[in-house]
């Protein structure tokens, strides 16, 4: 059952003789309801957030599998390209070494630019993985912080004695 700062707002506990003070019961139920409130909204917030870079994720996945296909199409088209070349060598072969040449030449530099254009990917993805890692540890440790003794938790005895004592005085006509 999850229970929403709306639910904490509006609980309502039976009354019985001596029991808690009402008014501390109510104020106490809004304090933890707009704490609540606020891990909530951190929540969905980190979630949004969570979705924007997993969507920034696939386009750079997507990216470099456009690349590996570019970088494999530059490879069958300077095959292609030699091949063509060779024909042509048979049939003029001072001219043909030399467009063959002039076309390896280009191919390689594609070749040499999409490799950089990957590695360069590479980095950024790295990089915003990283970043991605340092928000979620700074985030994990916010929550290893919530998740320690509050103060209710360490001084329970002292407020319960409060509580008795302001009853007690209550109860004899606030002497």
């Amino acid at each position: 059952m999850k229970i929403t700062p709306l639910d904490i707002r509006q609980k309502r506990f039976d009354t019985a003789l001596r029991g808690f003070s009402r008014r501390e019961v109510e104020a106490y139920l809004e304090l933890l309801a707009g704490e609540f409130e606020e891990v909530v909204k951190e929540n969905i917030s980190l979630k949004e957030e969570l979705k924007r870079a997993q969507l920034r994720i696939e386009q750079y996945q997507e990216r470099e599998r456009t690349l590996q296909e570019t970088m494999v199409t530059a490879q069958k088209i300077s095959e292609d390209l030699k091949a063509a070349s060779k024909k042509e060598a048979e049939i003029i072969i001072a001219d043909a070494e030399h467009q063959a040449e002039k076309i390896v030449h280009g191919a390689h530099q594609k070749l040499v630019q999409v490799v950089e254009d990957i590695n360069e990917l590479k980095r950024q993805r790295t990089q915003f993985e990283s970043q991605v890692r340092s928000v979620v540890e700074a985030h994990r440790k916010l929550l290893e912080t919530f998740s320690g003794p509050t103060f209710a938790d360490r001084d329970y005895a002292r407020i319960e004695d409060n509580v008795a004592f302001l009853s007690q005085k209550k109860a004899n006509g606030g002497e």
